[in-house]
């Protein structure tokens, strides 16, 4: 996630820097064409021109339109992940009588529902486990393709146990079963949003435009100097290509990239939350990062 820091410049250029040079040939090449072959006098109406930056507009308007509601509603789904953890554990706080078993209850509910978010965050990232959750997931003593599923399941046995033993009346279970549904749905919300991938033809049709875009623009320039032709032809499809790798950054916030929700961070304040909530002692507070993201 972005953090309310300078933004690295360089970061976002080392994303674009082979389309820009790709464009920056293309228009020196058709400059090139523009002024030292037959094609000089050939005129394309500037209103062609305007025709086809439309149309990238509309598309670009789009997608970048999608790409924010992919990427703001990764965001929702988080929060929400934040707020039913928090439930969860004082759900069991309130409904469960005071006897000698009861914290020993709410630590295993704490510290799985902790291990559940760092787990969830890894999967959808597809990076390596952490050290936290191999370990805990060693002493578990099972172990699942999908783990985020396989630790809620875990919660619902744990949770029968529980309304066994205390008898727990049935609008109690209900409200514990609708907080464990939830995070189920944002379990699978996340998932879903992985595992669409947003149609590839969006890009190949706006790179085409693009480039037709470079091609005719400099036959319909009344400039006669070609440093200014081939700037003109450079600049202004750059600035398709950033609006489109924005978009892009967006579409997947689920990259393991700066531009990413930010679910380390959030599963550290789950963790940090639930510890306090079941008397255990919390986690060490990372530092602040130095960088212009946090992950």
């Amino acid at each position: 996630m972005l953090l309310s820091k300078p933004i690295s410049i360089t970061y976002f250029l080392r994303l674009i820097k082979w389309d820009v040079i790709a464009i920056f040939l293309y228009a020196c090449i058709v400059g090139a064409l523009d002024y030292f072959t037959f094609f000089k006098d050939l005129t394309i109406p500037l209103g062609v021109s305007a025709m086809v930056g439309t149309l990238l507009s509309l598309l670009l308007a789009f997608r970048t339109s999608q790409s924010y509601e992919r990427w703001w509603e990764a965001r929702t789904v988080w929060g929400a992940i934040v707020n039913d953890s928090r439930t969860l554990i004082r759900q069991l706080v309130q409904f469960l009588p005071n006897d000698e078993n009861k914290a020993g209850y709410i630590e295993k509910m704490a510290i799985r529902q902790s291990i559940w978010c760092y787990t969830l965050a890894e999967s959808l990232r597809k990076c390596p486990s952490s050290e936290k959750v191999t370990q805990y997931i060693n002493e578990l003593g099972a172990d699942s393709d999908n783990r985020p599923n396989m630790l809620l399941s875990k919660h619902a046995e744990e949770l029968a146990a529980i309304s066994e033993h205390y008898q727990l009346n049935a609008n109690k279970q209900v409200q514990l079963d609708s907080t464990i549904q939830r995070l189920t749905d944002s379990m699978g919300r996340c998932e879903r949003i992985k595992n669409t991938v947003f149609p590839r033809a969006y890009s190949v049709l706006i790179h085409f435009l693009i480039y037709v875009l470079t091609t005719i623009f400099p036959f319909g320039l009344d400039d006669h100097h070609w440093v200014i032709v081939i700037f003109l032809a450079t600049i202004i499809p750059v600035l398709f290509i950033a609006i489109e790798r924005t978009a892009i950054l967006m579409q997947d916030p689920f990259q393991n990239k700066p531009t990413d929700t930010p679910m380390t961070a959030l599963s550290k304040t789950i963790e940090r939350n639930l510890m306090e909530m079941a008397n255990l002692p919390k986690p060490v507070q990372s530092v602040s990062p130095d960088t212009f993201y946090l992950m």
